[in-house]
């Protein structure tokens, strides 16, 4: 466990933005930046899941173009995204949350 903590000390000193760690070491100005993001997006999502379940099913909408907004999604990726939550709709049926963390997960 110990050689596997200091073999992890070279990668804190690599430049974020360029590794595929970058969530790892934060900028606390980021991080209060992103939980507030994410805090606006929960509750947008929670409070406006049946009409996001129906724009994802219809192929777009206005509420899921404000969620996608929130989120920070670029618009040129928006229709692969879509397809994307077309195809695991019944998941994001049954939690509001999973399509935060989609939504999250795909912004730039």
């Amino acid at each position: 466990m110990r050689a596997l903590l200091i073999s992890l000390i070279p990668l804190a000193a690599c430049s974020t933005a360029s590794t595929p760690f970058a969530g790892l070491v934060a900028n606390p100005v980021q991080t209060a930046a992103q939980t507030e993001r994410r805090a606006q997006l929960e509750v947008f999502v929670k409070s406006n899941h049946p009409a996001l379940i129906d724009d994802i099913a219809a192929g777009g909408g206005p509420t899921l173009g404000r969620a996608m907004d929130l989120a920070g999604i670029p618009a040129v990726e928006r229709p692969a995204r879509l397809i994307q939550m077309r195809a695991d709709i019944s998941l994001y049926r049954a939690a509001p949350g999973a399509l935060v963390t989609s939504l999250l997960l795909w912004s730039s």
